[in-house]
C-alpha cells in the first residue's frame, strides 16, 4: 500500500471541514448541509439518530467475540465458535496485509447499512467540482476498547485478545476506507476520533500504558498512511499532548475553543510537528454549550484564533504560515445539538474559515 503523490499533496490553507456527526436523520439532507457548509473538504456523514451509526458499534461488524445486543455492545471470548472465527478473521487479516489489493473485498469492507453516508458522499462528490479533498472517520481503538465490557464489566482493553482484534480490525477497515474514498482521485483525510483519550491519568484507567496506546494508534496511523490517506487523530478536551505529538500523525485535531491553553504548553513540539508537514485542525468553534454558541461571532472567533495563533508562532513564526498549516473546525460533533444550534455551528465554522482565509491571502 503505497501512498500516491496526488493524496499526499494537501495543502490546507485554513479552509474548513467537520466533525462527523450531524443531528439529522437523512443521509442526503445531510450531504446537503456539508456541501453548503465546507464544499471543498467534504466528509461523509455520521447520524447517531441510526442505531447502526452510534460510536460504538459502526465499524464492529464481523469483529469475533464482539456482540451487539438491546443497543449495547458486549464482548465474550468464550461463547461456541469464538475460536474459529477468531482464526478466520486473522487469517482474513494476513492476506489483507500480505496482498493489500485484496482489501476493497474483504471481510473488513463497511457496509452501506453500518455507514449509508459514506456510500452517499462518494456519489455525490463524483459531480462535484472544486474540492480539495475528502474527509473520512473511524472511532478510535483506545475509545472503543474502554467502551465496550464483558458480563463482568471488565474493560475490552485489559482482555488481550480482544484488544488485538479491535487494533487490528480498526486497522484495516480504516485502510479499507482510505482506499474507498481514493476513488474520488483526491487527498483523503480519515481521522480516529479518540475522546476517551481524555481520560488518561484518571484512576478510571489505571494501569493503562503511554507505550501500549502509542502502539495501537501507530497501527491504525500507519494503515491510513499505507493505503494513500492522511491520518488525524481528533480529541474534544484534554490530553496527553506530548504523546500525540510523538505519533507520526499527519492531523492532530483538537478543541481550540476550550483547550488552547492547554496545547501551547507543548509549542515546541506543536511547531515541530508543523515543521515535518503536520496539519492543525482547529476546533475553533463551540459544540457543548448553547449559550456560546450563540454567542461567538465571525469576528470574535477569527479574532479568538488570531490572538492563539500568534501565541503559537511567536518571534520565530508568521501567524500566515501557521494558517497555511491549518484547518478550522468545530470543536467535535454536532450530532446531539439541535439542528437550529448545529446549523448555526457550520454557518460559523465556514464563515470564520472564510474570514482568515481572506485576511490572510489564502
Amino acid at each position: 500500500m503505497t501512498a500516491s503523490a496526488t493524496q499526499r499533496t494537501f495543502q490546507p490553507d485554513g479552509r474548513p471541514v467537520l466533525i462527523g456527526s450531524l443531528p439529522l436523520t437523512m443521509h442526503a439532507e445531510a450531504l446537503e448541509w456539508i456541501f453548503k457548509a465546507t464544499p471543498e473538504i467534504p466528509l461523509w456523514p455520521q447520524l447517531p439518530a441510526n442505531p447502526h451509526e452510534g460510536m460504538m458499534n459502526q465499524f464492529v461488524e464481523g469483529f469475533p467475540g464482539i456482540i451487539e445486543e438491546a443497543g449495547s455492545i458486549l464482548y465474550d471470548t468464550t461463547g461456541p465458535g469464538f475460536e474459529e472465527a477468531m482464526l478466520a478473521f486473522f487469517e482474513a487479516f494476513l492476506a489483507v496485509t500480505e496482498t493489500p489489493e485484496q482489501l476493497l473485498g474483504s471481510m473488513f469492507a463497511i457496509e452501506p447499512k453500518r455507514a449509508a453516508g459514506l456510500f452517499a458522499l462518494v456519489a455525490a462528490a463524483k459531480s462535484k467540482v472544486g474540492m480539495a479533498a475528502v474527509k473520512g472517520q473511524i472511532t478510535g481503538p483506545f475509545t472503543l476498547l474502554t467502551g465496550i465490557t464483558d458480563a463482568n464489566k471488565k474493560l475490552g482493553y485489559y482482555d488481550p485478545m480482544v484488544r488485538e482484534i479491535v487494533v487490528k480490525g480498526l486497522a484495516a477497515r480504516a485502510a479499507w476506507q482510505a482506499m474507498f474514498l481514493s476513488q474520488l482521485k483526491l487527498p483523503v483525510l480519515v481521522f480516529i476520533d479518540e475522546p476517551a483519550l481524555a481520560g488518561l491519568g484518571s484512576s478510571s484507567f489505571i494501569g493503562v500504558s503511554s507505550d501500549d496506546i502509542r502502539q495501537d494508534l501507530v497501527e491504525v496511523i500507519t494503515a491510513i498512511q499505507g493505503a494513500g490517506g492522511l491520518a488525524g487523530i481528533h480529541v474534544c478536551a484534554n490530553t496527553d499532548w506530548n504523546l500525540l505529538l510523538s505519533l507520526p500523525l499527519d492531523v492532530l485535531s483538537f478543541d481550540a475553543y476550550g483547550y488552547f491553553d492547554r496545547l501551547i504548553t507543548c509549542r515546541s513540539q506543536v511547531l515541530n510537528f508543523i515543521d515535518r508537514g503536520g496539519i492543525l485542525a482547529w476546533g475553533l468553534v463551540p459544540t457543548g454549550d448553547a449559550e456560546l454558541i450563540g454567542k461567538e461571532s465571525v469576528a470574535s472567533l477569527a479574532a479568538r484564533w488570531q490572538e492563539n495563533a500568534t501565541q503559537l508562532a511567536g518571534n520565530d513564526r508568521q501567524v500566515r504560515d501557521i494558517l497555511a498549516r491549518s484547518l478550522i473546525t468545530p470543536s467535535c460533533g454536532t450530532g446531539s445539538l439541535t439542528q437550529a444550534l448545529a446549523q448555526r455551528v457550520l454557518t460559523l465554522t465556514r464563515d470564520t474559515a472564510t474570514a482568515l482565509r481572506q485576511q490572510y491571502g489564502l
